[in-house]
């Protein structure tokens, strides 16, 4: 798989501006949110996992707020790991000697397999000791939100429920797709949790 995410793929879905899924302006955001919120939880931040990472565009944002973390980037892309030095690693094979703070899964489940995103779910719960923001195309999103001229259709789509079915397990939804991963404290007003 880490063949097929080579300069041509990044060059067509990130960076020419009229195929492009998303900009860096979009992930930045994206990322000041997911910070904004953790910040907001009063959760510590000393170890940030970018788990699939791609280009790192969140590393920028979430650096900005939590000055004093240790940033990983994890990623499949070969060509993405020589260029940007990033962990060269499955997130379903991924042991590395410590948990995170905070970890963000930003569209990796749909290029797994059912059986490698079942592992990959369940490391994240391993590899999680504080907040986790997930993020996947489900069925649904393919069917209502997604653009199809720019997204990429070489993926497996699974249902929502499947997802929530398995972060449900581990984690508390706090809203925007950050999870607190159970037995965290973290303080939120009644009317400002998800449900």
């Amino acid at each position: 798989m880490s063949n097929r995410f080579d300069a041509r793929f990044y060059q067509r879905f990130y960076m020419n501006p009229r195929t492009r899924v998303t900009s860096r302006e979009e992930m930045a955001r994206r990322g000041r949110m997911v910070a904004a919120l953790v910040q907001q939880l009063e959760l510590p931040v000393k170890r940030i996992l970018d788990a699939g990472c791609g280009l790192g565009w969140f590393r920028e944002p979430l650096l900005a707020t939590f000055p004093k973390a240790t940033y990983v980037g994890l990623e499949v892309s070969e060509h993405l790991c020589r260029e940007h030095g990033w962990v060269h690693e499955s997130l379903a094979k991924y042991r590395p000697r410590a948990a995170f703070d905070l970890i963000v899964c930003y569209d990796v489940m749909q290029y797994l397999s059912d059986r490698e995103a079942t592992q990959a779910m369940a490391n994240l719960a391993r590899l999680a000791r504080g907040a986790l923001y997930f993020h996947a195309p489900t069925q649904e999103d393919w069917r209502d939100n997604a653009d199809r001229d720019t997204s990429d259709s070489d993926i497996n789509l699974r249902g929502a429920s499947w997802y929530r079915s398995r972060l449900e397990r581990h984690f508390e939804h706090a809203g925007c797709g950050v999870h607190v991963r159970r037995g965290v404290a973290w303080g939120q007003w009644e009317l400002e949790r998800s449900g």
